[in-house]
């Protein structure tokens, strides 16, 4: 029950913090980001996110990723315990592949953007699947995505999407019938934007090896937390989880 009630007390801290709003140095640092986005030309910004809609769609809604782990049954201690060894496993894979790929050169480091988006995307299926949440479930797969989003929007777009998580069960009602009207365009620029930066310094030769190391690493541990503390909401409103503090 201690472990219980400290899960419920971080799952708390964690949903103050994507409610919280954008600071100054982040409202500048979003309008530089936009400022650059307009320069790039609109049949760059159409590829991009056909790139990032067509692997997203391919894993998310491809069935060869839906059975990769087993829900895990017994107390939060128990289940939470498998989701960090997956993590583990996740960020392991993910640095040593951008070591790999960052040492390789620019064409190399270039390629590791779409192998990190694979990893991300299949931890978040096998730690769904470890909480109990059927993934086979198409709005189990769309609420995924926002987990994706909130790890790595600005805090400007966190807050909307945090919103859009909360009471899931009754939010399913209002998802698109159809995977093709969700934003993709606005989920690839925050994504691109968010790791921008970090990514770029991989392809600088004779540091991007230590770098793609590291910021993949980072990269998998955020969405890592993210994920975990989301999947304790959904216990909380579930009655799954319950603060008896």
């Amino acid at each position: 029950m201690r472990y219980e009630l400290w899960a419920v007390k971080e799952c708390a801290k964690w949903q103050r913090e994507m409610q919280k709003g954008p600071s100054p140095l982040g409202r500048l640092s979003q309008q530089m980001q936009g400022k650059i986005n307009g320069y790039i030309p609109e049949k760059v910004h159409r590829a991009i996110t056909g790139a990032i809609r067509g692997m997203v769609q391919g894993v998310l809604f491809g069935a060869r990723y839906f059975a990769r782990t087993r829900p895990v049954r017994g107390p939060l201690h128990h289940v939470e315990a498998a989701a960090l060894e997956r993590i583990r496993y996740y960020k392991h894979a993910a640095a040593a592949e951008g070591g790999i790929t960052g040492a390789g050169g620019f064409l190399a480091g270039l390629a590791d953007f779409p192998l990190l988006l694979g990893l991300k995307l299949k931890m978040l299926f096998d730690l769904a699947t470890i909480y109990g949440y059927p993934v086979t479930d198409y709005r189990e797969r769309i609420y995924l995505l926002y987990v994706f989003q909130l790890a790595f929007s600005s805090q400007e777009r966190r807050r909307a999407v945090y919103a859009q998580m909360r009471d899931w069960n009754s939010k399913t009602q209002e998802l698109p019938e159809d995977v093709n009207d969700f934003d993709w365009r606005r989920m690839q620029q925050e994504y691109r934007d968010y790791i921008d930066l970090s990514k770029m310094a991989q392809l600088i030769p004779g540091i991007g090896a230590v770098v793609g190391f590291v910021v993949n690493y980072q990269l998998v541990d955020r969405l890592g937390n993210t994920a975990m503390n989301a999947f304790r909401m959904r216990l909380m409103e579930d009655g799954k989880l319950v603060n008896n503090d």
